[in-house]
């Protein structure tokens, strides 16, 4: 198979949906009001509720949502084969990410700008909503501990990528004043701020950043934890238009630059995937591709995480309702494309079937490293750019990635710390809601060793628990659409399937957490499937409910009470 064939189809796939099948959600499912206040104008603060350009806001919402997993799940998963991947990530992508992260933000903003936790509280009740949270704590703890790992072992593996890494910061800050506080022209502004990202780029090829093997008695991986987690800690307690947004804007269009390179690559090189199309020979020791498969791509294809950050930072941020589709849909289209290209790097970047054999000698292998190595293989071959160069292109984008996720998802988790102490009767401010985040992280990214790899310890869990939260958020929409007796087939039927998979892959795992012994591994999976089961049977109740009573309008979606919409 020519990986331009696999190329051009995907993204025709994709981009169909969002022409076609966004546009059925947005005017048909979800009706958005081109009217109707948003939350970042009824409740302006200039902190978290700040009305945003949609392409400004598109660029937070896209690199938060691509973090690593759309890169590591769908480089892992291409060892059961690249077709079964492709039919996952661009038929997700359409059916199921687009209309998921839409729906979540459109149900957020519906309701001031609350989180997905909240929501649950008022349309499935309170169980359900405590039992939410268990969930969504636990994916958040996942998310930041692990891409700090993955950070970091990115860093020291690449050291090329440390200059743009961290001077993309400062970038960040200086487009944030440009366009807040100085009013410059936006366009403008992004290409410059383009310029200097990717001239930091040339920079750190010529200057590799490698630190000593002792670093403040740390190694070089964990001192690269802390300094993350320290750095994350600072970024989500600062205003949303002063670094997150500017960073996440920029990143964003560097990133489908870093893509377009990628694809212009495969345009040119046209190089053949190696990889079977349906591997019937897999390494001894790999799971079942059903269904695994379904949560090992995770992001690439559907993700709890994108209805956080839809709910928890992006619907506060919307200046008009209709922007959701570009931001929401369009924004699972990216990561659609960032998966696609994962898959075609680990596929087609490798000269044999041997080559490629090599790195996929066990389950679990490829991942990020994969990705780098065959996806810089096209670039030098396509375009001629040195090898070492686009590997650092690459690395840097895998970086940027993951690390403007961890921004947002060190910031969830602040809010869903202070959520639950408001349901114990606690008000607990910003400052000590980021340190308890910055604690419990680091605590597990350390607990296991003084090298700070213990937040891999529950990586295993993450795609298993993304999928089931993004199952449990499409429980709340379909709530939402019931009782607006609007169209719900749509989302009732990736509702069942993600459940169905994620649920059982959970169950899957906890035979093979106890046949093991890995005790902690086994009790949080407990913990998680007793939790989504939980909530699923609430859900189903309250489905029944909102059938049979009756129907709410519009208008009463803004009759929220105050007390509960109160940003930290």
């Amino acid at each position: 198979m020519n990986s331009l064939v696999l190329a051009v189809i995907g993204i025709a796939m994709v981009l169909t949906g969002y022409a076609l099948y966004s546009r059925y959600l947005a005017t048909r499912v979800y009706q958005l009001s081109t009217t109707a206040p948003t939350p970042a104008h009824e409740m302006a603060d200039g902190v978290d509720f700040v009305p945003t350009n949609k392409y400004v806001l598109w660029g937070h919402h896209f690199t938060s949502v691509a973090g690593a997993a759309p890169i590591v799940g769908p480089a892992i998963a291409v060892i059961w084969g690249w077709l079964p991947a492709f039919l996952w990530v661009t038929i997700g992508t359409v059916f199921f990410a687009g209309m998921h992260d839409l729906g979540a933000l459109w149900a957020s903003v519906r309701n001031r700008g609350q989180s997905i936790g909240t929501l649950s509280g008022r349309y499935i009740g309170a169980r359900g909503r405590n039992l939410f949270l268990v969930v969504v704590f636990l994916l958040l703890l996942m998310v930041n501990a692990a891409f700090a790992v993955v950070i970091s072992g990115l860093l020291v593996s690449t050291p090329t990528s440390v200059i743009p890494v961290w001077g993309a910061i400062v970038v960040a800050l200086l487009v944030g004043q440009a366009i807040y506080r100085g009013k410059l022209n936006l366009p403008a502004v992004s290409v410059i701020g383009v310029l200097a990202l990717y001239g930091l780029i040339l920079v750190g090829d010529r200057v590799p950043v490698v630190l000593p093997d002792s670093v403040l008695g740390l190694s070089p991986a964990a001192f690269w934890v802390l300094v993350l987690f320290l750095y994350a800690g600072v970024a989500s307690l600062l205003p949303v238009w002063m670094l997150l947004q500017p960073r996440d804007y920029i990143n964003g269009l560097q990133l489908f630059i870093g893509l377009g390179i990628l694809y212009a690559a495969v345009a040119i090189a046209s190089p053949s995937i190696v990889a079977p199309a349906v591997n019937t020979a897999v390494p001894e020791g790999t799971p079942s591709i059903v269904p695994l498969l379904f949560v090992t791509i995770a992001c690439g294809a559907i993700s709890g995480f994108h209805g956080m950050v839809s709910s928890g930072t992006s619907s506060k941020q919307l200046d008009r309702e209709t922007d959701a589709r570009f931001v929401g849909y369009f924004g699972a289209v990216g990561e659609g494309m960032l998966a696609l290209g994962a898959i075609i790097a680990a596929t087609a970047g490798y000269r044999t079937l041997a080559d490629w054999e090599a790195v996929y000698s066990a389950f679990g292998q490829g991942g990020v490293a994969a990705f780098v190595e065959g996806g810089s293989t096209i670039v030098n071959t396509g375009l001629g750019i040195p090898p070492s160069l686009s590997a650092t292109i690459l690395a840097t984008m895998a970086v940027l990635f993951a690390a403007t996720t961890m921004d947002t998802g060190v910031r969830l988790q602040r809010f869903v710390v202070q959520e639950i102490a408001d349901l114990v009767g606690r008000r607990v401010g910003k400052g000590v809601a980021t340190l308890v985040v910055l604690v419990v992280g680091m605590g597990l990214a350390f607990g296991a060793g003084a090298d700070g790899s213990g937040g891999m310890l529950i990586w295993p869990l993450f795609g298993t628990t993304n999928q089931l939260l993004a199952g449990l958020t499409l429980s709340i929409v379909a709530v939402i659409l019931m009782r607006k007796r609007r169209p719900v087939l749509p989302v009732l039927v990736p509702l069942v399937f993600v459940l169905v998979m994620s649920v059982f892959a959970a169950i899957v795992q906890v035979g093979t957490f106890y046949s093991t012994g890995n005790w902690l591994l086994l009790g949080l999976d407990l913990v998680i499937i007793v939790a989504a089961l939980w909530v699923v049977v609430e859900a189903g109740v309250a489905m029944s409910r909102a059938r049979t009573g009756p129907v709410e309008t519009d208008e009463d979606d803004r009759r929220v009470p105050a007390a509960d919409t109160t940003e930290r």
